[in-house]
């Protein structure tokens, strides 16, 4: 138990010391982008004005002052008030998260639910037109860029055959292509890679002694392979998850879909220091959070790794 403690432990430290620097990084890129003061007076404002408008914003102190209050706020949940919105940056992006939460776990379902099963079949009809015509497919899928299958499936789905509609935030319908133009690049990628997590496993010789022994074929890969495959296959997939919240600017800004990506790249043209910082460190915070989840996974599933 004291192990698995100390495992926990330093997967959480690790944790919050990559939140610190993504913290920090977010804060000093965000600083050398550009000075959002002279963007919020009227043009013809004096000097007076604008200092007084940097000094409301905390702008006029030294940098490390500006950093110190940042860190101090950010560890209390405080990111400030954003500059565009008048709101406190937290309320804005907890406005638009739920549409990206609705939107990336949808990819992530479908694209586990659908990578799994037919990486599965690939491996099992290993050099046959199945296993060619799979991969194939999820090579088109790891290398089109994803703006590329977002115009294709409006053109396609929307503008030719009618069945869905192109942009915004709806019913189920408006999900689909977002949903699949999100999650194509996870389900190619978790695809080849539970393919080739089980063809390792198929070759293992107790996988051939089941198979000797009589054991079914459905029984071999379902209780001796898909077990031993399933690190490999867990880790890909919790990637693929932490990538889809935190990486859906593209496929939000294709179909307008009202997401903190979206948001994200409005703020940075603003130079809307609060809501930037605030969307960044969640989306990091995702990330990282899933991360932690595999590696409690992984010492759950494999206890040697609790001593490394």
């Amino acid at each position: 138990m004291r192990g698995f403690l100390t495992f926990l432990g330093t997967r959480l430290a690790r944790a919050f010391v990559a939140l610190w620097l993504v913290s920090t990084v977010v804060f000093v890129v965000m600083r050398l982008s550009g000075d959002p003061v002279p963007l919020l007076p009227p043009p013809d404002a004096p000097r007076s004005e604008i200092f007084r408008v940097r000094a409301e914003l905390g702008l006029d102190r030294p940098i490390l002052v500006q950093y110190g209050v940042f860190l101090a706020h950010v560890a209390r949940g405080d990111f400030g008030r954003s500059i565009h919105f008048r709101e406190p940056a937290m309320k804005v992006v907890a406005g638009y998260l739920p549409a990206s939460l609705e939107l990336a776990l949808t990819a992530f379902v479908v694209a586990a639910l659908i990578a799994v099963p037919v990486g599965l079949v690939s491996a099992i009809k290993r050099n046959t037109l199945i296993d060619h015509a799979i991969m194939a497919v999820a090579l088109v899928g790891q290398s089109a860029p994803t703006f590329f299958l977002g115009i294709l499936f409006i053109l396609v789905l929307s503008l030719q055959a009618g069945l869905f509609p192109t942009s915004g935030r709806g019913d189920w319908r408006h999900l689909v292509l977002p949903a699949l133009t999100l999650g194509a690049f996870a389900m190619a990628s978790i695809a080849r890679l539970t393919r080739s997590a089980v063809l390792e496993v198929l070759r293992a010789d107790f996988v051939r002694t089941a198979r000797a022994k009589g054991v079914s074929e459905m029984l071999v890969v379902v209780k001796h392979t898909l077990r031993n495959a399933a690190l490999p296959i867990i880790t890909i997939t919790g990637l693929q998850l932490g990538q889809l919240l935190a990486g859906a600017v593209v496929t939000e800004t294709v179909f307008a879909w009202p997401g903190i990506g979206r948001l994200a790249i409005h703020s940075i043209y603003n130079r809307d220091y609060p809501v930037v910082q605030c969307t960044v460190f969640l989306s990091a915070l995702v990330f990282i959070a899933v991360n932690f989840v595999i590696d409690v996974l992984y010492g759950v599933l494999d206890p040697r790794l609790r001593t490394r």
